[in-house]
């Protein structure tokens, strides 16, 4: 059965290599137990088979893995990047790998990605949330362990219809079809998939960190995104008053990541270091330094200062001796202190080289602008340092794309010479330009950013971090503006169920998609022929054959 289709063995998670075997193996079981009447070899061996993954460590261990051979074939060809969509609930990561294997006929380097900011708005028990480390932070590994259990479900519900199709194939006599339907059971690849999941800040200190990835591996968690703020003055990445903390604090919170993988025997963990230092202006702490040059005097080397004198010298005063010059470093009334301005590219750079020389496997550079120079350019400085680096972006919604890629377009015609008197670059956002040259040169460029990124800016994945969120509340919006309106049921009919059924979406069926089927088979092995179930002749599932 090939859960790991890519050459990657785990004896644990595997088990028996087929069909096959697995019955082979629970009729030499049941043949010592003289009194476990009406248990049958193949029911038992049909239910291993769907239940594969028996906790979340050994998801965490099989998609480290999985995600650590997708990382090497990157390194050999960048052709080769990675992809995921946010979400927020089991059963949107569910329906995400459903349509996934239905499309491109295999989940290969397509992930899920856990966003920190959807829990806050949509799954705190606070209610809608601001993305700053308010949530309760047991809601990251309880949703971790919810997308697994459903992605596990759809393994089972999959493997449930190839079984029932198996049974028919025996009860006609077609061999051919039986022999068809045992192969694609062996070569059959999971929905599991590795999640890169949101630890924020870090929820705390070192320890407070480490006791949360732990929960978070529990739970399947094979990597681990964790950011350089402030951890209770922690700000979305996209908005204003970022406050960055001195490369000491958030290597001890690299540690107590790498010691909860270790410790609980997950030794290809992932952790992803995110660095806000391209918007975060300021630093709570001056970083301790002992000599001049190491990492605590660069940390401190971009903060704005001024020069202290007897003449200038303020009570309070905090004073930092940097090459002979006692400095005074800007203190505001917050009592925080400010980087110099146009010293963020330098810091991500040095928070980059850093993170991955302290036990990092990715970076994640948090942009303004989706900006392939821009990216690359501290990419390239990273590399001289770390041939290999490479990077998670964050394809966000909070950026205009449509907007940004306009002005990026605009701008290399306007430096190429070419006539851009047509267009109004304060404007650009307007439909009326939607089929002009400019547009769609934008969209193209839109289109190809991913791939044209992975190779040029060293990104190995590139998520989305809200788009089920933004994909909810759209399609909630047009029904409700055709049901509620003149359209009625036929609102719902023509832009949701015929859709549904032309298009093969999965859970048009949605009796089927809840485990109905799955129920009536279990109640057959329990029960036989005394069995009731549910998906008989009357069962008005039946109508979408």
């Amino acid at each position: 059965m090939n859960f790991q289709p890519r050459g990657i063995s785990d004896r644990a998670i595997q088990g028996p290599a087929s069909y096959q075997s697995e019955l082979e193996a629970a009729e030499a079981l049941l043949k010592t137990k003289d009194t476990w009447n009406g248990v049958t070899a193949e029911a038992v061996a049909r239910m291993r088979l769907q239940n594969r993954f028996k906790t979340g460590l050994d998801v965490a261990r099989y998609t480290a893995a999985l995600m650590r051979a997708d990382m090497a074939a990157y390194d050999a060809d960048s052709t080769k990047y990675t992809q995921s969509l946010g979400c927020w609930h089991g059963f949107i990561a569910q329906q995400k790998l459903i349509s996934v294997k239905k499309h491109f006929g295999t989940t290969d380097r397509r992930y899920l990605y856990l966003s920190g900011w959807m829990i806050a708005a949509l799954r705190s028990e606070f209610g809608p949330l601001p993305d700053q480390s308010m949530h309760e932070k047991t809601s990251v590994p309880a949703l971790i362990e919810e997308l697994y259990t459903f992605l596990r479900q759809a393994d089972s519900r999959e493997l449930n219809d190839i079984f029932r199709a198996l049974d028919a194939a025996r009860k006609e006599g077609d061999k051919a079809r039986e022999k068809a339907l045992i192969e694609k059971i062996d070569n059959f690849q999971t929905h599991v998939v590795p999640v890169i999941a949101d630890i924020d800040a870090g929820f705390g200190n070192a320890e407070a960190t480490y006791l949360l990835a732990k929960k978070m591996i529990e739970a399947g968690a094979c990597a681990l995104q964790i950011e350089n703020q402030v951890s209770d003055e922690k700000q979305c990445g996209h908005q204003d008053g970022k406050v960055t903390v001195p490369h000491e604090v958030f290597i001890a919170k690299i540690r107590a990541c790498r010691h909860a993988f270790l410790e609980l025997g997950v030794e290809d963990g992932i952790i992803v270091t995110r660095t806000d230092s391209l918007g975060a202006g300021l630093t709570q702490q001056i970083a301790v330094s002992h000599k001049p040059g190491d990492i605590g005097d660069q940390y401190n080397s971009f903060l704005d200062c001024e020069e202290v004198t007897a003449a200038n010298a303020r009570n309070g005063d905090v004073i930092l001796n940097q090459n002979g010059k006692m400095m005074r470093p800007k203190r505001l009334p917050s009592n925080l202190y400010q980087f110099r301005p146009g010293t963020g590219a330098d810091r991500c750079v040095l928070d980059c080289i850093t993170s991955l020389q302290n036990g990092a496997d990715l970076l994640w550079i948090e942009t303004e602008k989706p900006h392939i120079e821009q990216i690359a350019s501290m990419v390239d400085r990273i590399r001289k340092v770390i041939p290999n680096a490479k990077l998670a972006y964050n394809n966000s919604p909070s950026f205009n794309w449509t907007l940004n890629f306009r002005w990026q377009v605009y701008d290399a015609m306007k430096e190429a010479g070419q006539d851009v008197s047509k267009y109004n670059r304060a404007e650009l956002m307007k439909a009326e330009y939607d089929e002009t040259p400019l547009a769609k040169e934008a969209d193209e460029r839109i289109r190809t950013f991913q791939a044209d990124s992975a190779k040029r800016a060293g990104i190995f994945h590139h998520l989305i971090t809200l788009p089920t969120y933004h994909t909810a509340a759209l399609s909630t919006d047009n029904l409700a503006r055709e049901y509620f309106g003149e359209q009625g049921m036929l609102g719902y009919v023509k832009n949701v169920q015929r859709a549904e059924i032309r298009q093969g979406i999965a859970c048009v069926k949605h009796q089927n998609m809840a485990g109905s089927d799955i129920g009536d088979d279990h109640k057959e092995y329990f029960a036989g022929e005394a069995a009731l179930k549910a998906g008989g002749a009357h069962n008005t599932m039946n109508q979408f054959g």
